[in-house]
């Protein structure tokens, strides 16, 4: 009989989920076990995380389960965010910043859904080039994060307000959203090139 690794499936669940969280009761219908074996299942990951030297935790925040970086490690994870990077934004972070820009407010699982692929990083790159931030949190189970444009995206775009976008179709059609992060991009790239 086949052993199943509750623990590692939990991780993997708050893992995938992120910022978002997952309830007790969503872990326990997703392993199709009685909410109080869940929660003991979370409880034994959080003491492993706690027994061993790791860097993460679990933490439960307005009623979800998220993983959470330890404080003590809070001065290299800021080093991390201020290092100097190059000025330029990969694709995957301007398609997300398009989407913001046109969609705001809106969550991280609403972009992903729009994109199709996760969009942790593209997130963290854009807060830590202050284009965009949390602008609130969703309504609902785990109260999401909103995500809006900054004053600075503004500003790098030579954009008075997002009333100056260009428009979108009706028909809001994948191969204009790419077509848009293109314009992003080289809109983006004249701007970093001009101020560096």
């Amino acid at each position: 009989m086949e052993i199943i690794n509750w623990t590692g499936i939990v991780e993997s669940l708050l893992f995938a989920a992120g910022d978002e969280g997952l309830s007790l009761k969503q872990i326990s219908s997703v392993l199709e076990v009685d909410e109080q074996i869940a929660e003991d299942i979370i409880q034994n990951l959080q003491a492993e995380y706690e027994n061993k030297n790791r860097g993460i935790s679990i933490v439960e925040l307005a009623g979800t389960f998220q993983l959470a970086t330890k404080k003590e490690n809070a001065s290299y994870l800021k080093k991390l965010v201020e290092a100097p990077s190059n000025s330029s934004l990969s694709q995957a972070a301007l398609e997300t910043l398009a989407i913001i820009a046109y969609k705001q407010p809106i969550t991280r699982l609403e972009i992903e859904e729009i994109r199709g692929v996760k969009t942790e990083r593209p997130l963290q790159t854009l807060m830590s080039k202050v284009l965009i931030k949390e602008v609130g949190r969703s309504e609902g189970t785990g109260r999401a994060y909103l995500y809006g444009t900054t004053k600075e995206f503004l500003e790098s775009f030579g954009l008075k307000s997002l009333e100056e976008l260009p428009p979108l179709p009706e028909k809001f059609e994948e191969d204009f959203v790419q077509e848009e992060a293109d314009l992003f991009f080289e809109k983006f790239q004249e701007t970093m090139g001009s101020n560096g």
